[in-house]
């Protein structure tokens, strides 16, 4: 994952951000699958239960291939 400079994070639409609303918008950006997996991370770390729960509805949304696997019985 590269490393994003405030210019090219300003660049990205608001739809390259997992989290929209008040003092984090445009935190958590998902632009591709290594920053995804990165805000996944962060976020579990870092976040609300609500901020966790946003972040991963758009990670998931955004990349199926991300979300966990169902352990078969």
């Amino acid at each position: 994952m590269a490393k994003m400079t405030y210019k090219q994070k300003k660049r990205l639409p608001k739809s390259a951000f997992a989290l929209k609303q008040g003092r984090y918008d445009g935190a958590y950006p998902i632009h591709d699958i290594a920053h995804a997996r990165n805000a996944l991370a962060r976020v579990i770390a870092h976040g609300t239960p609500a901020q966790k729960a946003q972040v991963r509805r758009a990670v998931y949304a955004r990349y199926p291939s991300l979300r966990p696997k169902k352990k078969k019985k």
